[in-house]
């Protein structure tokens, strides 16, 4: 049986028949003075992982006081899921983030708590699946992330699905013990076949759809926003966390470029709150930069402002349509976004020409 996306199990007295068929504890989370600027002052805005890390700390302590007044084990899903393996929570999810969710393969097997903040689910891919979930702690377990996604299909939008897509290779990829090894490509493919193996379930044909959007290597939920919007804009594929050979920074790192076309020397850089109240990070920015643009590189910075409204992501996918057939890229651009379910049809093709 093939679990997707889970950690080897190991020897425990939990097994399959209770529903928990993996152990292995999660990696503690950093405390909370770990995210510090290079030079050891608080960053003044959070940054996305310690917000994650923040949001798991107070869903683990829930998770756990429930399972202790409920004298069992629980298995969480749903959004709760995401929040116990520090996955960003897509904004426009149509359940109630505040609530617990509580997953199992049947109603027979359902957990009904008197608490009215705990909201119980079935997934009957479970029946199939019995040990896809990840440990937490000894009280609390985490349905495996791949079908977390699988499960919250019908409570998001398209775009949403593909964003939690993203996040959710980003999260395993920084996870050894969920990676087992894997490199993010390997993560996308698995998941890309992965609606397929699974029985037929609500929300099955988008998450196909979907997965063809899905890519490895993207830092935050935003810059899959303006990543699918440069696409609806008919952009062509752009290569993520690009590494730019023969640049480094005085310290002797790499420099990567969030989006790039490296053949036509452009990229997009989206810059988060933190790239503007951490100085260090702002002076590694404009160093990367100021490098790149001398060697060549056309850069555009995106930004919360550029994603606010079509008006503005068009305007920024304008230039940088613009600078790619400046030095010789062809492609039909769109001056209003296409629906993404067009987007991946195009997807879809390149794939079966390649």
């Amino acid at each position: 049986m093939t679990t997707y996306g889970a950690i080897t199990p190991t020897n425990d007295d939990v097994s399959a028949s209770d529903g928990f068929g993996i152990d292995a504890e999660w990696d503690d989370a950093p405390p909370a003075n770990a995210f510090r600027s290079p030079t050891g002052t608080n960053v003044a805005q959070p940054t996305l992982h310690e917000s994650l890390a923040d949001r798991r700390r107070d869903t683990v302590q829930r998770c756990t006081d429930a399972a202790k007044s409920a004298g069992k084990r629980l298995l969480f899903g749903m959004t709760t899921s995401l929040a116990l393996q520090s996955v960003p929570i897509p904004d426009d999810c149509d359940l109630d983030t505040a609530q617990l969710h509580t997953v199992s393969s049947s109603g027979d097997r359902r957990t009904r708590l008197a608490d009215p903040s705990i909201t119980a689910h079935i997934w009957q891919p479970l029946v199939q699946y019995p040990d896809a979930n990840v440990r937490i702690n000894q009280h609390v377990y985490a349905l495996d992330l791949f079908h977390t996604w699988a499960q919250l299909a019908h409570h998001l939008t398209m775009e949403s699905l593909i964003m939690l897509g993203d996040a959710i290779i980003t999260a395993i990829i920084r996870q050894p013990k969920l990676a087992q090894g894997r490199d993010a490509e390997t993560i996308r493919r698995e998941l890309m076949g992965f609606a397929d193996a699974l029985p037929r379930f609500r929300g099955k044909r988008n998450c196909q759809t979907a997965s063809l959007l899905i890519r490895a290597g993207v830092d935050s939920p935003t810059e899959t926003r303006e990543r699918l919007s440069l696409l609806k804009h008919g952009l062509p594929e752009m290569v993520l966390n690009h590494v730019v050979s023969g640049s480094t920074f005085r310290s002797g790192a790499a420099m990567t470029l969030d989006m790039a076309w490296p053949e036509y020397r452009v990229a997009v850089e989206y810059d988060g709150d933190h790239h503007r109240t951490n100085k260090a990070q702002w002076r590694r920015d404009q160093e990367k930069r100021d490098r790149l643009r001398s060697r060549g590189w056309l850069i555009f910075i995106a930004t919360g402002a550029t994603l606010a409204d079509a008006g503005a992501r068009a305007e920024l996918a304008f230039h940088v349509a613009r600078a790619l057939m400046t030095r010789g890229a062809e492609f039909p651009f769109r001056v209003l976004e296409a629906p993404i379910e067009s987007v991946a049809r195009e997807a879809r093709k390149r794939a079966k020409r390649q």
